[in-house]
């Protein structure tokens, strides 16, 4: 058993101000916390919500910062408090942020467990347990990238190295090599469940082994080993040897959140915690090495703890967020580019594809492109051939098998200078790593209150062919659509293959491009542009005042052919293919709703549940004209799991004759 004697070990002369300017920063973040936590703990309580500390944690924070460079960037954890200030925010901004208050590093939109700063060198917290690991490889591919020597830190508890993101993150940072740093704070405690019921290796550190990346095993308590292990870690990954994991035993002197009891704990492992407290060590340290007396010690704590509730209260009386503000900042508004077409040229859907990557690719030298065989092979649909031959290894890539890696390093990179274009290679297998997605990217602009964008392109393909099963079928727009800051797209043309991808590269938000590969052979002319269209633009395929057929993807060939089997009993179908769900081109929806006499079939290949379908009805009867009389109805896949042959596949998705026979009933 460790006790506190084993800790009190001397202190070098020429790390005396070292350890004393330690001993007050840990001092410090530990009253910086405890003023936070006792915001909540009055009833009512000053500050609603969750919050997680650090306490006895703080030495790794002021150890790393010590050890690493100060353009060296970091992201932390839920409880990053002490990794916030230590990597030279501004305390009170820090504070007015767990506070949620306006003048908060972003503004009261992120809180205790979400404050970001990605401008600076702390990248930010992440709510989501392990989610940083995937991002910090992004940002480490950026360093690289410019060539600015950087390295990354990453820090998770010791619970999270089970989690999928974290393998798959040290996966990718060691077949990159990648100048990351994997930092284990391990406290011993997952959460509620303590982690030798979950993980059977003596120390964490081990499996990296597993990885063939080295790693380490360091007391936590002490800043100057801390230091030290930065310093060496940060020095291989510079010199091009690839990423490290640094596991630090630290002890938990507080409970997982501030409303936990700890009614499960034993008491002898808090008393064990307690005698590695890095604040009582360091500064029995101090006194046991001649450089401070007792007195000198428990007066510089008190100092920073007298800062620490002045600044607590300076914040308290700080101002809310005006609440007209809380719709800003959730994506970009489209813009006013005007393309010129430059040549016209016969090409099939996925030769589209590739010439629109080849084309940023050749315009832009941040864009990068990569995912599971997009490099060598040139993609599964060749949608990305002879383009790492022309561009080079470091700009068009393979990656592991790894859709969390994948997108969440694509979210680093973003944030960090890059524009990654990377491909899902089924838009089935975004289910995988829809947090990148859905609790990442999306929330980047608001959070940080347009501060940072993440201009993201994610490649996919998706829809019903013979003999895909219902793992490699499903259309999945209207997930993705749901979500604010995240924009959908989808191609039905060889035309819009280009335009479209060429339209997400050039935004500065989040974007999906959802391809049909069904439609890959197809040939089509292409209108070669200057620049890119501005997104969220629906296009009118045909005009006709009697019925407006609304649609996208895969069902605009069959919208379309509809119209003209239609016109031939003399009703005028228009066909308005939106090509973007998210932006919605509300003003084309309406208006040729309105020119077909509020008579609207909206028909797409998704089912019929919480298919976009819905979303369209309702926006219509909310916006339309009170003289337009709406009739409007859907055509869908039923609700049903997608089978692979291909007979039975016919008869559930959407036909011609559908579209005919709806239209035709509502004469």
């Amino acid at each position: 058993m460790t006790t506190e004697k084993n800790f009190i070990k001397p202190i070098r002369a020429q790390d005396k101000n070292f350890a004393y300017d330690m001993l007050s920063e840990i001092a410090f973040i530990r009253a910086f916390e405890e003023s936070a936590l006792g915001l909540t703990q009055v009833n009512p309580p000053r500050v609603p919500g969750s919050m997680h500390f650090c306490a006895g944690q703080e030495a790794v924070p002021l150890g790393a910062a010590a050890g690493l460079r100060d353009t060296d960037q970091m992201l932390a954890t839920y409880r990053g408090h002490g990794w916030a200030l230590a990597s030279g925010l501004d305390a009170r901004s820090v504070m007015a942020e767990i506070c949620q208050k306006a003048d908060g590093i972003n503004g009261g939109r992120g809180g205790s467990a979400y404050l970001m700063a990605p401008e600076t060198r702390f990248v930010g917290e992440n709510s989501i347990v392990g989610a940083g690991t995937t991002i910090a490889c992004g940002v480490a591919m950026a360093n690289l990238a410019t060539g600015n020597g950087n390295v990354v830190t990453v820090t998770i508890g010791d619970g999270a190295t089970n989690q999928g993101a974290v393998h798959e993150a040290i996966v990718f940072a060691a077949a990159r090599k990648l100048p990351v740093i994997f930092v284990v704070e391990n406290n011993g405690w997952a959460e509620l469940t303590p982690v030798t019921r979950t993980i059977k290796v003596d120390r964490i550190a081990q499996r990296a082994t597993g990885y063939g990346i080295p790693s380490a095993t360091i007391e936590g308590h002490d800043p100057i080993a801390v230091r030290d292990s930065f310093a060496m870690a940060a020095e291989q990954c510079r010199a091009g040897k690839g990423p490290i994991l640094l596991e630090f035993k630290v002890p938990r002197l507080w409970g997982h959140y501030n409303r936990d009891i700890e009614h499960y704990r034993p008491k002898q492992d808090k008393r064990e915690a307690e005698t590695r407290d890095p604040l009582l060590v360091l500064g029995k340290r101090l006194v046991a090495s001649g450089f401070m007396t007792e007195a000198e010690v428990a007066a510089a704590i008190e100092a920073q703890t007298k800062r620490a509730k002045e600044l607590t209260e300076s914040v308290m009386a700080g101002s809310e967020p005006e609440i007209e503000t809380a719709l800003e900042h959730v994506i970009a508004p489209p813009s006013n580019a005007t393309p010129q077409v430059t040549e016209t040229k016969l090409m099939s859907y996925i030769e589209a594809v590739n010439l629109a990557m080849r084309t940023e690719l050749e315009n832009d030298p941040s864009t990068v492109l990569y995912g599971e065989d997009v490099g060598h092979a040139g993609g599964i649909f060749g949608g990305s051939r002879y383009l790492q031959r022309d561009f080079g290894e470091d700009r068009v890539f393979d990656t592991p098998i790894a859709e969390n890696a994948i997108l969440g390093s694509a979210v680093g990179a973003a944030m960090s200078g890059l524009k990654p274009i990377v491909e899902i290679m089924w838009a089935d297998f975004i289910f995988v790593a829809l947090d990148q997605l859905i609790n990442q990217a999306a929330n980047i602009r608001y959070l940080t209150r347009g501060k940072v964008t993440c201009p993201i392109v994610v490649r996919t393909q998706q829809g019903v062919t013979p003999g895909s099963c219902a793992q490699h079928s499903q259309s999945i727009e209207a997930f993705l659509a749901h979500i604010p800051g995240l924009k959908v797209a989808l191609a039905a043309s060889a035309a819009d293959a280009y335009a479209l991808l060429r339209a997400a590269s050039a935004d500065p938000d989040p974007c999906v491009v959802i391809e049909a590969r069904g439609m890959y052979p197809e040939k089509g002319e292409v209108e070669i542009t200057d620049v890119a269209e501005p997104v969220g633009k629906a296009r009118l395929r045909r005009s006709g005042g009697d019925l407006a057929i609304v649609t996208w993807g895969t069902m605009v060939p069959k919208a379309i052919e509809a119209a003209e089997l239609l016109a031939a009993d003399g009703i005028e179908a228009s066909v308005l293919d939106l090509r973007w769900l998210n932006p919605l081109d509300n003003d084309a929806l309406l208006q040729v709703a309105t020119d077909a006499k509020g008579k609207v079939i909206i028909a797409h290949e998704a089912v019929r549940t919480g298919g976009f379908a819905g979303e369209i009805a309702m926006r219509l009867h909310e916006n339309a004209p009170q003289n337009v009389t709406l009739d409007v109805r859907r055509v869908t896949t039923p609700d049903v799991r997608i089978p692979s042959n291909a007979r039975l596949q016919s008869s559930l998705i959407p036909s011609v004759d559908d579209i005919v026979g709806l239209a035709k009933s509502m004469k």
